[in-house]
């Protein structure tokens, strides 16, 4: 898996070394516990698929430079920021199998953190004149807190339509995608054109990824691995879900979101849901869906510049809804 994503990262994969090391300079502060905190943050980060979306897609439209990087650096300060609010907000002590800053630092100074993340990002935009990536990634995290706080409104009630899952997932999870591929564009680019199809090529991008970790909660034999059940257990309303309920009749539906609702906790319980879900065809469905807007995503692409980190990003849209975990 690791070794795809090498490969996938070749046309960029100097660039993406060097990010590193700015990056690090970037979370860097005067404040012993501040710098503690940040160096923990940085050990712990994922196959930083986010920057190489900034960087594939600069290189796509023109030559990466220092705005390309600042763009990258604004991207992962912006989300590092929501996701250790996110960890606060969802009393969770774990992220990526690690303690979370919450959990080993307690709520009140994980607030701080991700609110001194967010202002570096701030900084960094201001002080290099860049108030057009500042303005993408604001857009973004506006949108982001406008999908968290839909999905908690609607989980209460858990009646979404299909309608609302869409705007829920195209602000929380599409957006810092689509935030992402226009930041790298515009850093090389001022036409808007161009950014505007990297943008619409990530908002595909990302409803795709999310359907794709709405199915790793059911499981789906030896395609995805055994169902974990925690969109469950949160009482989150998934693709599959929404798809099953509505092949159901009133009765059926009143007990499986009992099910949710009151025994989310109940190993048996989530099995059924599971099972249920599977039996309607929810899983079937939220296949298609994803493979619909994979499609729509390369269409889409196929009007940018066709070059080596075309084809990478490509590849990499592919290995993320084709990942077995």
């Amino acid at each position: 898996m690791s070794r795809t994503i090498e490969e996938i990262k070749l046309p960029v994969k100097e660039h993406m070394e060097a990010f590193e090391g700015k990056f690090r300079d970037a979370m860097k502060s005067s404040v012993p516990l501040l710098d503690k905190i940040t160096g923990y943050i940085v050990k712990r980060k994922g196959k930083q698929i986010r920057p190489m979306f900034v960087f594939l897609s600069a290189s796509i439209s023109g030559e990466i430079n220092d705005s390309t990087h600042r763009a990258a650096a604004l991207i992962e300060l912006l989300h590092t920021a929501t996701l250790v609010h996110d960890d606060v907000v969802d009393d969770s002590n774990e992220r990526r199998g690690f303690f979370s800053v919450n959990a080993l630092w307690k709520n009140k100074i994980a607030v701080l953190i991700g609110d001194f993340l967010l202002s570096k990002g701030l900084l960094l935009s201001l002080d290099n004149n860049d108030f057009h990536l500042l303005k993408i990634m604001s857009t973004a995290v506006r949108e982001m807190s406008e999908g968290e706080l839909l999905q908690i409104e609607k989980a209460r009630r858990m009646d979404i339509s299909e309608e609302v899952y869409f705007d829920i997932i195209t602000k929380k999870t599409a957006a810092l995608i689509a935030a992402c591929c226009a930041a790298g564009t515009a850093s090389v680019t001022n036409d808007e054109t161009r950014i505007k199809t990297a943008e619409e090529f990530g908002i595909l991008t990302g409803i795709a990824f999310q359907i794709k970790d709405d199915l790793f909660d059911f499981g789906n034999g030896e395609d995805i691995g055994k169902p974990t059940g925690i969109d469950i257990k949160e009482k989150k309303m998934t693709l599959p879900l929404i798809f099953a309920l509505n092949q159901s009749s009133w009765l059926e539906k009143r007990k499986i979101i009992n099910l949710i609702k009151n025994h989310n906790e109940d190993h048996e319980a989530v099995k059924r849901v599971i099972d249920f879900v599977i039996e309607k065809g929810g899983i079937a469905y939220a296949n298609k869906v994803m493979q619909e807007y994979k499609d729509k995503a390369l269409k889409v692409l196929e009007q940018l510049p066709s070059n080596p980190a075309r084809d990478s990003i490509q590849r990499l849209l592919v290995y993320a809804i084709e990942r077995k975990r």
